[in-house]
């Protein structure tokens, strides 16, 4: 809880069902990342979420979908 991942490379990394309640991603790369499940008041300012598994199990910018 409350890690800082600010400018993290978390390309396709797998955070399914991940506690990431007050987690700062700012910055980070989370393209390809899954997220499925995962919980919390994540801060994705500015993240890179392009092909990401959001925590609703929807691929963000399918349709356009936003985690």
């Amino acid at each position: 809880q409350g890690s800082n991942f600010q400018s993290a490379n978390l390309h396709a990394a797998n955070l399914t069902g991940a506690n990431l309640v007050n987690a700062i991603l700012t910055g980070s790369d989370l393209s390809g990342a899954n997220l499925t499940g995962s919980v919390g008041g994540v801060f994705f300012d500015v993240a890179t979420l392009a092909g990401a598994t959001c925590p609703n199990g929807i691929v963000h910018g399918n349709t356009g979908a936003d985690c």
